[in-house]
This record gives structure tokens, sequence and C-alpha cells, in this order.
């Protein structure tokens, strides 16, 4: 018995040693927030910015091709961040899946995301987006809204069709089984 108690004693690590993990722990995660503030600091002066001159460049200062392009903008990448998170959601998964699916639907919604930091920004960087967008893409924001609307409509409708199927093909074998008893019934009487 003492001997148990002597080699859980020595394997347990001295409260000293506790202490040091979690202090390494704590600078860690300081160092880790640290980073991801600057980043985030260096992303709202750049970002909104590069993102205006990247759709504008592809618009060419066309009110149709900024429509065109924000058209397309919203709706494919606000699909498929939607059906990332519906396969990420549809079943019971772990956490670290969970974790995955939102950081991939968060990736794929990145152009999105963009356009909307220069619509609700209120830095320079997303102000000079917006009058960037004005001249080079008219049109632009607008339509990535209605495309993003779209998007999500037509993901809602789909997932009706599909469920309401499912339905009506378990509604219709309850039916035929039923049928099939009945005429067994009849047959046997």
């Amino acid at each position: 018995m003492t001997a148990a108690r002597e080699r859980v004693a020595r394997d347990r690590p001295d409260w000293r040693e506790r202490i040091v993990g979690w202090g390494k722990r704590i600078v860690l995660v300081l160092v880790a927030v640290a980073i991801i503030l600057l980043i985030a600091l260096a992303g709202s002066a750049f970002l909104p910015r590069w993102w205006a001159h990247r759709i504008g460049a592809q618009a060419s200062g066309s009110f149709t091709g900024g429509i065109a392009l924000g058209l397309f903008y919203g709706f494919v990448f606000m699909a498929l961040a939607l059906l990332a998170l519906r396969w990420t959601f549809r079943k019971r998964r772990a956490w670290r899946v969970w974790a995955g699916g939102v950081i991939a639907a968060l990736v794929l919604a990145t152009p999105n995301l963009l356009t909307l930091g220069i619509v609700v920004g209120r830095g320079n960087a997303a102000h000079a987006g917006e009058r960037t967008l004005d001249v080079e893409a008219p049109g632009f924001r607008t339509a990535t809204l209605a495309g993003t609307i779209a998007a999500l409509v037509a993901l809602i409708a789909v997932e009706y069709l599909i469920r309401s199927r499912r339905r009506a093909r378990s509604r219709l074998a309850r039916l035929k089984t039923e049928n099939r008893r009945r005429e067994q019934e009849t047959l046997t009487k």
C-alpha cells in the first residue's frame, strides 16, 4: 500500500512544475492573441483597398461587369460556404470536425466577407474601397448582396425539396406495406 502511494507521489508533478506549465500556456495564449490582433489591424488597413482594386480591375469600370461579378461572387461563395456548413453540421461529429468545417466555411466566404468589410467598415481603407468600387465596379456591392441572398434562398429550396422527397418516399413505402398487408388479409379470409 505504501509503495503504491510512493509511486503515485513520485509520478505526480510537483506544484511548482504545474505553475510553470500554466505560466507557459498563458504566455503562449497572450502571444497568439497579440499576433492575431496585429494581423487584424494590418488586414483592416490593407485588405479593403486591395480587394476593391482586384474587383475594379476585373470589372474595368463597367456597370454590367460590376453587377455580373457581384452576382457571381455573392452566389458562388455563399453557396460553397453554406454547403460546407451543411456537411459539417448534418451529422453528429467531433468538435474538431465542426471547428474545421466552420473555418472552411469562413475561408470559402472570404470574398463576401471582404466586400462586407468594405460596406460596413468605418476606417479609411473601407472608405477608400467604397470609392474604388463606386468608380471601377459600379453595382458590385448591391449585386453581391443579391447573389448572397439568391444562394441562401436556392439552398433552402433545395433542402426543402430533398426533405419533401424523402418524406414522400417513406410515405409511399409505408402505403405499399399497408397495401400488401391488406391484400394478404383479404386472401386469407
